[in-house]
Parts: C-alpha cells; structure tokens; sequence
C-alpha cells in the first residue's frame, strides 16, 4: 500500500473513532452589555455555565452597543435579553432581564434538555477530619447573658433603650407609657392604629435643662443635628430664653410641635409606614424610586410591599460596614458581601412562645463574625443568626392582611 493510500486509510479510521469532531450544541445568548446592572448581575452566572456545562450548551455574550446587526437579527429592545437555539440554531425560547441560574437551567430542562453540572472528578478518598468541615452554622441565643433589672419606668417602649434626659410620657387610660425621647414617640405615633385625636394633648417633656415635665404643645424646641452624621438633635424647653441660650452655644432653630411633627413623619418606612429617620434607615430603590427600611428585614419587606425587584443599602450593625442586597421576582440576586448575615431578634410573648423583637432588634452584619461580637456587647438581646436569603423569603411569605398590619400598634398603652 502506497503511502497516500495509508492517509487516506488513516483519516477515515480516525474520523470513525470516538475522536470525531463534536456534535452541535444548544445555545444561549446573553444579549446586554457591560454597563447595565442586571447585565452586571447575569455576568457571574455566563461565566458559571462557560465553566462548568461547557460540554452540555454553549453560551455567548454579545455587547449590543458594539454589535448591532446582532441586536438587529434577534430584535433586541430591552437589555438583558437571553434567547435559547436548539442545536440546529432555531430560537426555542427568549427571556427579557435578569435570569438566575436556576431558572435557565429548568427553562432548559422544560425545552427537552436536561443539563446536570459536571461531574466531580473521581478520587482515591481518604478520612477527613471532622475540624476541616464547617458545619452550618445555628447560632442563636435564646435567652439574655444577664438579667435585666431595669424598672419599666426606664425603659423605652418603642426602642427598649434606657431613658435619660429626654424622657416623654403618654398619659393613658391604662397608664403612662414612657419613651426615651421625640423621636421614638413619632415612630410610635405613626405606627398607632387607634383615633390619635388629641393625642397631644396627653403628651408631656423633660425639660432638658430643669428636667421637669412640660406640655409638649406649650415646649419651646430646639431643632439641630449632628455635624457628624446630619441625624436630628432634639431639645424641649420649657423658657425659651433657656432655648435661645442652648441654641446660641450649640446651633439649632427652634420650631413648633406641630412643624416637628411634620419633619418627623416625612420619611417613612416602604414596607410598614413607621416614621424614620434616613441616618438610621437602610436606602431602598423600587423601580428607580427611593424609599427606605426602618430595619434591614423591613428593607426587604419593601419587595413584597411593592411586589417590585429592589436594592436595599444597608450598614453593619457593629462596624458601619456597607452590604449591598438587590432582588429579582422575591428571591436574592446578588449580595455584597456574600458573607453577610441576618439577625432575627426575637423576644418571649405572653404565651412563653418567640415571636419578632421588633424591628429596633433586626439587623444585618458583613459575617458571622460582626454578628457574633455585637450579640456579644449586647446581653440582653436574644434571637438567632439567619440568612438574608431566609429573611427575604420570610417577608415574601407574608399574606396581604399581615403586611397591612406589620409593625403596626393598636392602641397607645403600657406592655
């Protein structure tokens, strides 16, 4: 056999072995660009499948700004756009926006393909010790590290922080309530269900210079903030040439109640309404509209309040750290740090079972750790650390009567 004939011999044999040119792919693209956030969102997710189904569908990203004839063939109008070709390269599917992964691979699943991840490479096993397996984490603390032997007369009953110098008392039928000061009273006014007429009229101040208790409606009060973090400082006076001279040494206007009202209730909470203020609120963007969570749960509340996808900016309750939470149909999208942590606080009802603290004890932390040293630093706080994953979908579960009712208080009374 002449040498040419061995070629040729040797090309069709190899043709027929196992080392044939592949079969055709399915295939998506990703049709977006590099500038748009859920395109941002969905890179992570093409790279995942380029790595790890590269044997099982092809996946392309195209840059519409700088292709387009692609945008053009496939009709793109809205970014991201992901459109699904079976192996021939007919479109079988397309989806506008983010797609988590999940959903793509059921979506191809539903199409006819079913797309596991790459097996893990087999290995010779051997033992392993069980230090080098974290577990899941469960902390939690059920119970308080020390006793509280504060009178409820020093307790705050919005905040359950110790009063001091600005303390408001509420007369009721049923007794005083107690607060630590006006800001907390307007949080609780603005959660109160009950016929709030008059209510002002029951409302009296420490004088922040005397001391004595003041008509709120006849307080003289000095309205400034903090230089620091632009936070609102409040002080009631029952003279005002005592007003004058505190605003004259540290700054400030002096307002009306009725004016301080208005400034107290202009920022409210997207998801349960409750005053707040922006300094101690997480940011929130619904649809391009800001809005804000009086705790980090509540934040997430605003996705299911809004029924739209969302960015919550929140701060770590222990070091002022950002952590950054954006959503897509109820469920996380992304989360920066990915390390980040809920805290559920929880408190004992009348019933001796656990139920929500309240929204003062809800908090977010960058890691387990920060949650921990900041449980740590706070003995009374009890509760347990959970995902934000699982403190979204707890808000997501909630029917339309418990959102309409969430964190709201039914009349002004003693606990």
């Amino acid at each position: 056999m002449n040498t040419v004939k061995m070629i040729v011999l040797s090309i069709i044999l190899f043709a027929g072995s196992g080392f044939a040119a592949s079969k055709e792919l399915p295939k998506m693209l990703e049709l977006g660009s590099v500038n748009c956030i859920p395109c941002k969102m969905m890179a992570p997710i093409i790279e995942d499948f380029k790595k790890n189904y590269s044997d099982k569908f092809a996946v392309e990203f195209i840059d519409v700004n700088n292709d387009r004839a692609a945008a053009k063939k496939y009709s793109i109008s809205v970014i991201p756009t992901q459109v699904f070709l079976d192996a021939s390269g007919k479109e079988v599917f397309r989806h506008i926006g983010f797609f988590p992964k999940e959903d793509i691979l059921s979506k191809w699943k539903e199409l006819g393909f079913s797309f596991e991840n790459k097996p893990a490479v087999k290995v010779e096993s051997k033992p392993v010790a069980k230090a080098d397996v974290k577990p899941e984490s469960t902390f939690k603390r059920f119970e308080p590290a020390q006793t509280d032997n504060r009178s409820k007369d020093t307790i705050c009953y919005m905040c359950d922080k110790d009063i001091s110098n600005s303390m408001v008392t509420v007369k009721t039928a049923k007794g005083d309530v107690k607060l630590c000061g006006l800001h907390c009273y307007h949080i609780m006014y603005s959660c109160m269900t009950e016929d709030k007429t008059g209510i002002e009229d029951k409302v009296t101040i420490s004088d922040y210079k005397t001391k004595e208790q003041v008509p709120l409606l006849k307080a003289v009060i000095l309205y400034g903030m903090d230089e620091r973090i632009g936070r609102p400082t409040l002080k009631a006076f029952t003279n005002k040439d005592d007003a004058l001279a505190e605003k004259k040494e540290n700054g400030g206007n002096i307002v009306s109640a009725e004016v301080l009202k208005a400034k107290e209730l202009a920022s409210r909470c997207g998801f349960c309404d409750r005053s707040v203020y922006p300094e101690d609120a997480a940011l929130v963007k619904a649809d391009g509209v800001h809005t804000y969570g009086c705790c980090s749960h509540c934040a997430l509340g605003v996705a299911v309040r809004t029924g739209k996808d969302i960015e919550v900016y929140e701060k770590d309750r222990l070091t002022g750290e950002k952590i950054v939470v954006k959503t897509h149909d109820g469920k996380i999208a992304s989360l920066e740090p990915k390390t980040a942590v809920a805290w559920f606080g929880q408190k004992k009802n009348k019933e001796g079972k656990f139920g929500s603290a309240g929204c003062f004890h809800q908090c977010f932390f960058v890691n387990e750790e920060n949650l921990k040293k900041w449980v740590e630093q706070n003995p009374l706080e009890t509760g347990e650390m959970i995902s934000i994953e699982k403190a979204l979908a707890d808000k997501m579960a909630l029917k339309k009567e418990q959102i309409m009712k969430a964190c709201k208080i039914g009349e002004c009374a003693p606990k």
